[in-house]
């Protein structure tokens, strides 16, 4: 039996040896016991490209840093991450084009007061946005119920209004989730999030209506910022480690259906020397995809594709 999803934290009163707190969204099923299916075309292996958007408050809030914390404003690391919008996301575009890749959006809405071309050109490519908060430089999981419902809400209306698509799922930024986050992001019109990383399958998560919400595969290590920034791994050591678990997860597949996220940042592989690694990456799975090996997505598709399996109800 699995407990009903909290909206508070657990209770600390516990004595040494009790059951841990859990969560009650899904219950524990290892990879080996799941129901057997295949994605479109018979293809095992399902590949996304995660490409986030971000744009950053000058002189206060969170970032990710190239150098160290200085006092704000912090003109190094601010410029940096806008080198993405200005320079990288466009070197990014390009080599998608290239390869004829779809691309799933992840874009704060405080682009659309800095700089709309750039959502507008990838949904002028037919690309699917995603929620991903109004800025990077704020934590949601700092937010009360109200306040998180409203930056749920507010970003699906204006990627309506702006872009004529309301995104169908979530990524929060810094993956900063309250005990509510999955009932809100359901009771706001969305259908799936991006902030769990538990799995290499879709996941249905209980919320407190009764409905589910769908967890999608989002990367924490086919991702650049963990691995560049945190572990300085360089351009071409990261273009490997997409190559080598894309090889094996195709690999694995071929028993049961796999998801593989690629989750990217302009303003680290859109710096040059970077990009020149990722396209042999991308080129790498660009072959298997022309081959019929797998799948080629985004994460909206995913989702409406297990949601209509009935092997998965």
């Amino acid at each position: 039996m699995h407990s009903e999803p909290q909206n508070a934290a657990p209770s600390i009163h516990r004595t040494a040896f009790d059951a841990l707190p859990v969560h009650g969204r899904f219950g524990y099923c290892a990879i080996t016991q799941r129901p057997h299916y295949r994605w479109p075309h018979g293809a095992g292996l399902a590949v996304y490209l995660g490409f986030n958007i971000e744009h950053f408050a000058f002189g206060q809030g969170l970032g990710a840093r190239l150098g160290p914390v200085c006092p704000e404003p912090d003109v190094l690391n601010y410029a940096w991450r806008e080198y993405g919008n200005r320079v990288g996301a466009w070197r990014c575009l390009e080599l998608f084009d290239s390869l004829g890749l779809p691309v799933g959006v992840l874009a704060n809405t405080a682009l659309y007061d800095h700089c709309p071309e750039l959502i507008a050109a990838f949904v002028a490519r037919g690309d699917e946005l995603i929620g991903h908060g109004h800025s990077n430089a704020q934590q949601q999981g700092t937010l009360d119920e109200a306040a998180e419902r409203a930056l749920l809400q507010h970003c699906r209306s204006r990627m309506q209004t702006h872009s004529g698509q309301a995104p169908t799922g979530w990524l929060s930024p810094w993956i900063s989730e309250s005990f509510a986050t999955p009932d809100l992001l359901l009771e706001s019109g969305y259908r799936y999030t991006l902030n769990w990383c538990h799995d290499d399958q879709p996941t249905r998560m209980k919320t407190r209506n009764g409905q589910a919400l769908w967890s999608i595969p989002y990367p924490q290590e086919v991702n650049d910022i963990p691995m560049i920034v945190a572990r300085q791994m360089d351009g071409k050591d990261f273009a490997q480690l997409i190559i080598d678990n894309f090889d094996e997860m195709l690999e694995q597949s071929r028993k049961q259906p796999l998801v593989m996220g690629i989750a990217l940042h302009p303003y680290l592989v859109g710096q040059p020397y970077r990009l020149r690694h990722l396209r042999r990456a991308l080129q790498h799975i660009a072959q298997g995809r022309d081959k019929g090996d797998m799948w080629f997505t985004t994460p909206g598709a995913i989702c409406a594709y297990v949601d209509g399996l009935e092997s998965l109800k």
